[in-house]
């Protein structure tokens, strides 16, 4: 009877130490590991896409003011807000891999790959204001689909990799849909080819 006594008190600090341990161990490692997980590639990618952010940003802000469908407008708020918002998460990324020693690498992708050839000084006063909005903002996006496919085959960072997905997923999705607002007009075309 005093052995069970002891025996079970005893097996059972053993085993909250060896928790413990386990667990201090674990906590550290994941911390310093998620902290300096990623490469070049992540930091080139973040390097990239913040201003190609920020230039969809402003285009959006343009539309906001001149756009004459809801279905534009709605589309601006909604770029100006989901990338303000992943320009933020890239930002704090970039800063945990630049803290751990992680230099910048290479996308190597042209300006015109990436959708970065255009101004939003060319939407001002633009008539017909959507299909040129359209005309610039598709290519725009699918540049930055390129950009985050780039990204998940080279990239190494997790959150970022999941980013990207999340914008090629995003993106997509409003590619298709300007294609199908501006519905093949002939203005649209014009401008899509000329842009």
């Amino acid at each position: 009877m005093t052995t069970r006594t002891y025996r079970v008190p005893l097996l059972a600090l053993l085993a909250l130490i060896g928790a413990l341990i386990a667990g201090c161990g674990d906590s550290d490692d994941t911390t310093s590991s998620s902290k300096a997980e990623g490469n070049g590639t992540d930091r080139a990618f973040v390097a990239a896409m913040v201003p190609h952010h920020e230039s969809a940003i402003e285009m959006a802000a343009v539309a906001e003011d001149e756009a004459t469908s809801d279905f534009v407008k709605k589309l601006a708020a909604d770029i100006s807000r989901t990338q303000k918002a992943e320009i933020a998460q890239m930002k704090r990324v970039d800063t945990e891999l630049a803290d751990a020693g992680i230099a910048k690498g290479e996308l190597a992708m042209k300006d015109h790959e990436m959708g970065m050839d255009m101004d939003a000084a060319e939407l001002r006063g633009a008539k017909p204001f959507d299909a040129k909005f359209i005309a610039l903002m598709t290519p725009h996006h699918v540049g930055a689909v390129e950009m985050a496919k780039v990204e998940i085959s080279k990239g190494d960072n997790a959150e970022l990799k999941k980013l990207a997905r999340s914008i090629i997923t995003s993106q997509e999705k409003e590619i298709a849909q300007m294609r199908d607002h501006a519905g093949g007009s002939a203005d649209a075309d014009q401008m899509d080819h000329s842009g």
